[in-house]
């Protein structure tokens, strides 16, 4: 009967820790997740910061490697 109750138990603490894991691969693939969709929005914005940057320097008066005037 002890061998029942012992094994009862460590079935329990098992039941246990994979409930727990559970749980925290849950939060972890939510945070993974979101931390991903950030990274993808700022990835946009870069894009999208570089064409403006590319944009003005072609609309920009004058040639780019001109020294300036007080040289």
């Amino acid at each position: 009967m002890s061998d029942v109750k012992t094994l009862s138990e460590r079935i329990d603490t098992l039941e246990t820790r994979l409930t727990f894991q559970d749980e925290t691969i849950e939060t972890l693939n939510k945070t993974i997740t979101a931390q991903w969709q950030k990274i993808d929005a700022l990835t946009r914005q870069i894009v999208h910061l570089n064409e403006r940057l590319q944009e003005a320097e072609t609309r920009a008066p004058g040639a780019a490697n001109e020294p300036p005037p007080h040289y």
